[in-house]
């Protein structure tokens, strides 16, 4: 923290009709630890109050979009995985959809419902995460010590089904690279039937808590009108008040076939943004319990990919033994399989908001060109606005409410 002196020319000058010389400058960032991420923040205060926030981004960028153009279809799926690390299967299951839009792939039901449990787990590890780092940076540390002990739960499911926990390269284009075995389906069918009581114990640890309400309610506020004018999406936009929902809005893998119901807030504060969150944990095993019932009643075991062979690849016993499915395989991993010529958009409901995939494809091995749009990237604009005039420590929960994932936020 640094102060001007009074003999600095600066020193003169207003800043919301204070004089200069009585500000502080704060420099919250790149590696502070009240951030979760590398980005930067320098906050002009009056004493504890931020008058004025300017931001710098980019410390990690990975130039995710100019790599994919170098890349064939089947090798950007790892790149995804780095956005939203918090719910990784989210963003890859966006991108095999992109793809199979484009190549025009319809996939078996079963292989649907699988997707939306998988991508529903995902869900709810995103906002296990952030409701939890909510509940640590105001002080509370029981809440994060034990909820979090389901995130490692849902982990185990994907080390079940795809070997990996964080970054977790999870499907194929056009379904699963394997079934699913017996203990993820066991796995799955643990953490529905006892999940819900844990979410109720946290409830009661925070929700109704008054020092958690006097420090959440109020806090980083966003009107509807603001939040639409900045474009955001997902829990952020829904604790506004405005029910937008990809899954409702522009269904894909079935999800019309689901009933849910789309929580909103009112003021658009922190407290809203938790407790949105917290329903749609709720809903997310809700759905996840449709999913295993409408499994049971289609009564197919075995289906686990589309039928379409010239673009999923074929199983690996087939690759070890038969010289056919190996450059079959090969063939498809490297690109050197006919990609339509087109252009196409596709979005999900990400753990953040509308995760969506702009795909230009010129007939080659790889994209021609590959925008991401990523929800960190767009409601972090608003920060500035919505700390302004508050508290310093307000500007963390405020942060920590937004969930900005500075993975997803530089890409």
């Amino acid at each position: 923290m640094s102060k001007l002196p009074a003999t600095d020319p600066r020193s003169t000058d207003l800043v919301h009709g204070r004089d200069l010389s009585e500000l502080t400058t704060l420099n919250l960032g790149p590696t502070h630890p009240a951030t979760h991420g590398i980005f930067q923040n320098v906050l002009t205060m009056d004493g504890e109050i931020v008058l004025d926030s300017k931001q710098t981004i980019g410390y990690i960028h990975r130039a995710f979009e100019k790599i994919a153009e170098r890349r064939p279809f089947y090798q950007i799926t790892t790149l995804t995985d780095r956005m939203n690390y918090c719910s990784a299967p989210i963003n890859n299951m966006g991108w095999h959809m992109t793809v199979e839009k484009l190549l025009g792939l319809e996939l078996p039901k079963r292989v649907q419902y699988m997707r939306v449990i998988a991508m529903e787990l995902a869900r709810l590890t995103d906002h296990i995460i952030c409701n939890t780092i909510i509940g640590q940076d105001v002080g509370a540390t029981t809440p994060f010590l034990y909820v979090y002990q389901w995130r490692e739960k849902i982990y185990e499911v994907y080390e079940e089904i795809c070997g990996a926990r964080l970054t977790t390269n999870m499907g194929r284009i056009g379904g699963w690279e394997r079934n699913w075995s017996d203990t993820a389906w066991a796995k799955i069918r643990a953490i529905v039937k006892e999940l819900p009581a844990s979410l109720k114990e946290f409830d009661d640890l925070l929700l109704r808590n008054r020092i958690f309400m006097d420090r959440t309610i109020g806090c980083g506020p966003i009107s509807a009108e603001r939040a639409l004018a900045y474009g955001f999406t997902g829990p952020n936009l829904r604790a506004a008040g405005v029910d937008y929902d990809v899954r409702v809005a522009d269904p894909y893998s079935s999800y019309e076939e689901f009933d849910f119901i789309i929580p909103v807030g009112t003021n658009g504060d922190t407290y809203d943004r938790f407790t949105v969150r917290q329903e749609e944990m709720r809903q997310s095993l809700s759905i996840i319990r449709q999913a295993l019932d409408k499994l049971d009643k289609l009564g197919d075991k075995t289906t686990y990919r589309a039928d379409a062979p010239e673009w999923v690849l074929p199983p690996k016993e087939g690759v070890y033994n038969n010289m056919e499915e190996l450059i079959w395989h090969f063939k498809i991993v490297m690109g050197e399989t006919e990609v339509p010529v087109g252009e196409v958009y596709h979005c999900v409901e990400g753990g953040n908001g509308e995760l969506g995939f702009y795909l230009v494809s010129d007939g080659g091995r790889t994209p021609y060109r590959l925008h991401l749009r990523r929800p960190c990237f767009i409601f972090y604009q608003a920060f500035p606005e919505m700390i302004k005039g508050g508290m310093l420590s307000d500007a963390i929960i405020t942060m920590s409410s937004m969930n900005v994932i500075a993975g997803e936020l530089d890409a």
